[in-house]
């Protein structure tokens, strides 16, 4: 292990002594200067930006060290370097203040450096500075278009040569986009619009499903991808060039999942990698563009069950993990539950803390932030974490059984998973039931055990958001629920029931305090049942 990490590191600072080296730099260089032919409209990554509430005008900045400023956060400084500020700017700023920026850009940024030449940031760069082209390029003197086409293409070609080096899917899908977009725009020489989508058709076919939906399971990437291949075809579109058929069976696809997870309820599932997104603005982009059609009327897609009706909705993980390659988001909830009442969420998991090397991202990928069983106060998952790097699941969980039965006047999703099997030789087996009359969930969660009797601890947590509302009846046996107005009430026959603080982490990269209903004891028997039941009051 000491060595193998040795050799990555003697491997990385080579790269980068070459990448920083004359040779490298010339042979990126572009050996002709092609002009910029097809210029897209910049309001067909509406989908993917997010504007400031009032257009900026670029007069209004001291912008003439931008690129030299020491104390800027690496954040800020990434933000900067992408370029997709540009989307941000009134139309009546000055073009040549626009393109004294990016000269200056180029004078200080145009050999390789890590900062700036990373994958994601070269990619955003590329779609931002031609997208934008009605600032960034049009009535520029020659000396300066042939400075931004060359440095374009420069860019790409370090691209082309260090995406697959990445390990984020993400990123590359940006670096394809970019690539992508370059050879529509320049068509003179059609090796960036192949290689682009060879990436691209090879990247979708070794991260995606054959239902469209994300193999990492992660709900975030699956609205990302469809993002970017819309963007794609719609590129295709207005350039006029023939759209691949795998890009239009991908979005279809893509479309599908979808519907599936966010248009029938509009209400984000906090599982596996997710966080509040709020997609409402994008659908306004999918109605705008004609991609308004997708259906789904499947109740399993991607390892998770939804079962809707106009005013209740259930939600279960019931998938196994990802491959360990693709686990960098996934968190430990297996069998855990989300319950949809009237537009609020009722019952739900704490979202996911996104940045890395931050201890709020370990705790986020616990089974204990999760409406699920937790023994030992162990995760159903173990983690192996590398500094700088997201972690990734050591030992892969599967789903050992499951059944689904969706009718008018009964739900029910049974199903058990083997986290624990290896560890302490136990299977949880979970059955969620639902009586749509009389507003009634019912839940039975089995530990059972294939090394006889154990005296384990275990612990059922059910989350809630942190604006609702718990109080504990005076019998103790019982926790009424507030769902803004709405009255529940959560129950357990033979067990101890009670309240306890925790994390709530719905809103990206922030965390807040929350409640959950927690119901703890021990693995006394070989085969133990815990039944609880929320009701509507």
């Amino acid at each position: 292990m000491i060595l193998n990490n040795s050799f990555r590191l003697i491997k990385k600072k080579i790269r980068h002594f070459y990448f920083n080296s004359y040779l490298y730099n010339k042979k990126i260089t572009p050996s002709s200067i092609e002009l910029l032919e097809y210029q897209p409209s910049p309001s067909l990554l509406d989908g993917l930006i997010k504007y400031e509430k009032k257009k900026i005008n670029i007069e209004n900045y001291s912008l003439n060290e931008i690129w030299n400023n020491p104390n800027l956060k690496e954040k800020d400084q990434q933000n900067l370097n992408s370029f997709f500020w540009l989307f941000s700017l009134d139309l009546r700023s000055s073009k040549k203040d626009t393109q004294n920026v990016i000269n200056q850009w180029i004078n200080t940024n145009d050999r390789y450096n890590s900062k700036n030449w990373k994958i994601d940031i070269i990619g955003k760069r590329i779609i931002a500075w031609i997208s934008n082209s009605r600032l960034t390029y049009e009535d520029g003197n020659i000396d300066y278009k042939d400075k931004f086409n060359g440095t374009i293409k420069k860019q790409i070609n370090h691209l082309i040569n260090e995406i697959e080096t990445s390990e984020l899917i993400d990123n590359k899908i940006i670096g394809c986009a970019a690539i992508i977009l370059t050879g529509l725009s320049y068509p003179q020489n059609n090796n960036y619009l192949n290689t682009g989508l060879s990436l691209l058709k090879k990247l979708a076919k070794y991260s995606l499903d054959n239902d469209g939906f994300p193999k990492s399971r992660n709900i975030r990437q699956l609205s990302f991808y469809l993002k970017y291949f819309i963007l794609i075809r719609e590129w295709f579109k207005e350039s006029q060039n023939e759209i691949p058929d795998f890009i239009n069976e991908n979005i279809y696809y893509l479309g599908q999942a979808y519907v599936f997870i966010w248009q029938n309820n509009k209400i984000d599932f906090l599982f596996n990698g997710n966080h509040k997104t709020n997609n409402h603005n994008f659908d306004l982009y999918l109605k705008r563009l004609g991609y308004n059609n997708f259906k789904n009327q499947n109740n399993e897609l991607g390892g998770y069950v939804v079962l809707n009706s106009k005013k209740n909705s259930l939600i279960m993980d019931v998938g196994s993990s990802p491959n360990k390659k693709l686990s960098s988001d996934y968190q430990a909830g297996a069998l855990s539950f989300e319950i949809i009442s009237n537009s609020k969420k009722l019952i739900s998991n704490c979202g996911y803390f996104q940045k890395i090397d931050h201890q709020l991202n370990e705790i986020s990928k616990s089974s204990a932030v999760h409406s699920t069983l937790i023994i030992d106060d162990k995760s159903s998952c173990n983690f192996n974490k590398v500094r700088g790097k997201k972690s990734k699941i050591n030992q892969e969980l599967r789903i050992l059984k499951k059944k689904i039965v969706f009718e008018k006047n009964y739900w029910k999703i049974n199903a058990s998973h083997d986290g624990y099997l290896k560890p302490h030789g136990i299977v949880h087996d979970r059955e969620i039931e639902f009586y749509p009359e009389q507003l009634k969930f019912i839940g039975h969660d089995k530990i059972i055990s294939n090394k006889g009797i154990k005296n384990l601890k275990f612990d059922i947590r059910f989350h809630l958001e942190p604006n609702i509302r718990l109080m504990k009846t005076q019998d103790e046996k019982s926790i009424l629920i507030d769902l803004d107005g709405e009255g529940w009430k959560f129950s357990s026959d033979n067990s101890k029931i009670n309240i306890e603080e925790g994390l709530y982490f719905g809103e990206k990269n922030s965390f807040s305090n929350n409640q959950n209903i927690f119901i703890s004891g021990m693995t006394n028997e070989e085969n133990q049942t815990i039944r609880w039941e929320i009701t509507k009051l």
